[in-house]
């Protein structure tokens, strides 16, 4: 293979008896898997071993994107962040094997501290041994028992007391917290963290998404997890992608002012955000990308479970409000759960640094990129324990309800490498947003 050096190139001998025909292992450099970051030519590392990738990402089920994001690059960090169960993905793995790394080569690519990626791996080992990636089936159940109280007590409302503007008000703070609620344990089944079989988690996550919220299951698994992958990384994480409204993090707003480059009034960003964010990017934005993605994509079992919310809904509030009143209703449910929504899923993020890849380790990477809420039983109830955001980029299959137990080795890691972790009251956090 072309850029693999001398005889490692032409491939080592493996094994096998005198006269046998002996296995040959490819052996590559990393300048040499570097070059293939194309759409048409993509391969990746994880643990040594070099696999080309280009024709498996179109059906991976994470979406094609996430695994591109990481051609080119030791992925096996990623890989063992997003996987439940290795042995079963090995074998998707095997026939997409084209050699290893050259004896010579380090395992980690762009010279990044083997010590560093060594000591984390001994930590997530450790979380393991501490059985920190075992969900409590007794907190998920709970927690999926207060959302569908929530619904039940609404509609009892209004059975009771009819459809006075108190009493529609009151109707909408609830259903509001419930879709805030069963926005973040659809983000626990998303990330396999509550069952140890994959397709148990995708399954009750079509539910949750699907049924109890009306939206799709695999656009969200594709959109979110390029921004775990990749995080406040241009061209890379969706979150940050948002070129048309917002100029993000230092270096953008330099690279538009050379080009000239304006959609809107930037130095007003922070201003039009309260207009433009908050209020219209779940009633508008992405209502309409979920309904176009299903339909596009042909995410036929999303669009049914999706249905099953709107005629749930329909079926439980038109005897009340008539058409017109219910979607009247349905739309400033959702006005009000996108400010919920946009404010804490912003606070980890949107303050951090913002820039371009840097290919960095999963560790740097990701706490560069992220930040922590302090902790409290509110605090863990409001943001889904989204506050435990850090632990939770490290380790996005672990149960949210053990994030507390992992924290101190996590802070003990970064003190070691001066890897800074940062953590703010939840107020301070709101106000660093519009900073």
């Amino acid at each position: 293979d072309e850029g693999a050096s001398g005889p490692m190139g032409k491939g080592g001998e493996k094994g096998g008896e005198p006269g046998e025909p002996e296995a040959q292992v490819r052996f590559y450099t990393w300048e040499e898997i570097q070059k293939h970051t194309l759409r048409t030519d993509k391969w990746l590392v994880i643990e040594r071993k070099v696999y080309n990738v280009t024709k498996w990402a179109n059906r991976h089920p994470g979406g094609q994107r996430v695994i591109s994001h990481c051609a080119g690059e030791d992925a096996t960090d990623a890989f063992q962040a997003f996987h439940i169960n290795p042995t079963l993905v090995q074998k998707f793995l095997k026939p997409l094997l084209i050699g290893e790394l050259a004896p010579g080569e380090p395992s980690q690519d762009r010279d990044k501290n083997a010590q560093l990626v060594e000591d984390f791996r001994t930590l997530r080992k450790t979380a393991e041994d501490m059985n920190l990636f075992r969900a409590n089936p007794l907190f998920f159940s709970l927690y999926l028992g207060h959302i569908i109280a929530m619904e039940v007590l609404a509609w009892l409302m209004v059975s009771y007391f009819g459809t006075g503007w108190i009493t529609t008000l009151i109707l909408a703070c609830i259903l509001t917290t419930s879709q805030a609620q069963a926005g973040w344990l659809q983000h626990d089944f998303g990330h396999l963290s509550v069952f140890k079989k994959s397709s148990w988690n995708h399954i009750v996550h079509k539910f949750v998404i699907g049924h109890l919220k009306g939206a799709s299951a695999n656009w969200w698994n594709h959109r979110h997890f390029q921004h775990h992958a990749k995080p406040n990384i241009f061209k890379k994480d969706p979150d940050v992608n948002m070129l048309h409204i917002f100029v993000l993090g230092d270096t953008q707003p330099v690279e538009y002012g050379k080009k000239k480059l304006k959609y809107l009034p930037y130095n007003h960003q922070h201003e039009y955000f309260f207009l433009i964010f908050p209020p219209l990017l779940i009633p508008v934005y992405f209502q309409i990308q979920i309904i176009s993605t299903m339909i596009r994509r042909r995410f036929w079992a999303d669009l049914a479970w999706a249905i099953s919310y709107y005629m749930r809904y329909f079926i439980t509030y038109i005897p009340f409000y008539g058409v017109l009143g219910s979607l009247s209703l349905l739309t400033f449910v959702r006005f009000l759960e996108s400010h919920w929504f946009v404010w804490v899923t912003q606070m980890n993020h949107i303050p951090m640094e913002i820039d371009c890849e840097k290919h960095r380790d999963w560790l740097s990477s990701q706490v560069a990129a992220t930040c922590n809420i302090e902790q409290s039983f509110f605090n863990d109830w409001f943001t889904g324990h989204l506050n435990f955001q850090i632990e939770h980029h490290l380790f996005p299959t672990m149960p949210r309800h053990n994030f507390w137990k992992v924290k101190p080795l996590v802070k003990s890691l970064c003190a070691k490498y001066g890897v800074q972790y940062e953590e703010k009251p939840l107020g301070k956090a709101f106000v660093d947003i519009v900073g």
